[in-house]
């Protein structure tokens, strides 16, 4: 029997590699959708057993348009997980929000164009879901208080322009994304955010800004390594504001998010073929509960 967590974070391998965290274990999981990106390490962080997930793999080795989304969802939920926090590098589309500051999103824009695993309903069973309000409010204010704790400069807002990559955008592209109002842009928020909100697990963004971007005329166009050398520096407020964040929430805290499917699914469970339960069982299984 697979250990069971509340708490999941999908970022990059220096997250489990915190030297806070303790009791180090590893686990593999095979999913209907396949393996995730790599294997869950759980550990003990502030107190509170947390399931890390490498979303490009170990050695980053999964490009954005081909991280398994949905096995890496499935395997979090599989957990137990019921709130994950998303460590996401990005670009700055507004002067303000600077290069080494950290936004907490509130709204995504899905621009990219390949279909990455949209969705856990996509054949035998329909889900209408609401992602409005995409972004879970409570774990975003618990992420923004956290950020101001340990003295980094925090962002409580924005709207985060996905794009399919890998390659950066070019200045046209930068400056319409600009002109549509979006703040941050990154590669890999689509669809992971919508597929938590399936999967009834409240999702929010942590995302550390490592560029502006191309837009921004005065800066040398962003370069993959400049946003690593931006990216290792913003590591350590990162760090200490996850661990932060981590103390203080409450796992029985109900989110919106949690109960998503009462109002999404239509179809009443003898409508429900066999093989949709032996697919996704695992995340309608609560909206079928007799």
């Amino acid at each position: 029997m697979t250990e069971q967590v509340s708490i999941g974070v999908i970022g990059g391998t220096g997250l489990y590699e915190m030297q806070e965290i303790s009791d180090r274990t590893t686990v593999s999981i095979n999913t209907p959708f396949g393996a995730p990106s790599a294997d869950i390490v759980i550990g003990t962080l502030r107190g509170k057993r947390v399931a890390f997930l490498p979303r490009h793999g170990v050695g980053h080795v999964h490009s954005p348009s081909t991280v398994p989304y949905r096995a890496n969802i499935y395997a979090l939920k599989s957990l137990g997980v019921r709130f994950i926090v998303s460590v996401n590098a990005c670009g700055s589309l507004k002067e303000d929000y600077a290069p080494g500051h950290i936004v907490v999103p509130d709204q995504i824009f899905d621009h990219t164009r390949l279909d990455r695993g949209l969705s856990f309903f996509d054949q035998g069973l329909v889900a209408h879901v609401s992602v409005a309000d995409p972004f879970c409010n409570a774990l975003r204010d618990l992420l923004a208080t956290a950020v101001e704790t340990v003295g980094g400069t925090i962002h409580k807002t924005g709207t985060f322009i996905i794009i399919e990559g890998p390659r950066f955008s070019t200045r046209g592209e930068s400056h319409i994304y600009r002109q549509w109002g979006c703040s941050i842009i990154g590669m890999t928020a689509c669809p992971e955010a919508f597929l938590a909100r399936e999967a009834e697990i409240a999702y929010a963004s942590l995302a550390h800004i490592t560029d502006y971007d191309v837009w921004h005329t005065t800066e040398k166009p962003v370069t993959a390594e400049a946003v690593i050398a931006t990216m290792h520096h913003n590591v350590a407020v990162v760090q200490q504001a996850l661990a932060e964040a981590i103390e203080k929430l409450d796992v029985n805290m109900t989110s919106e998010a949690h109960t998503v499917l009462d109002s999404a699914i239509m179809a009443e469970r003898a409508q429900v073929p066999d093989e949709v339960f032996e697919r996704i069982g695992l995340i309608i299984q609560r909206r079928f509960a007799e």
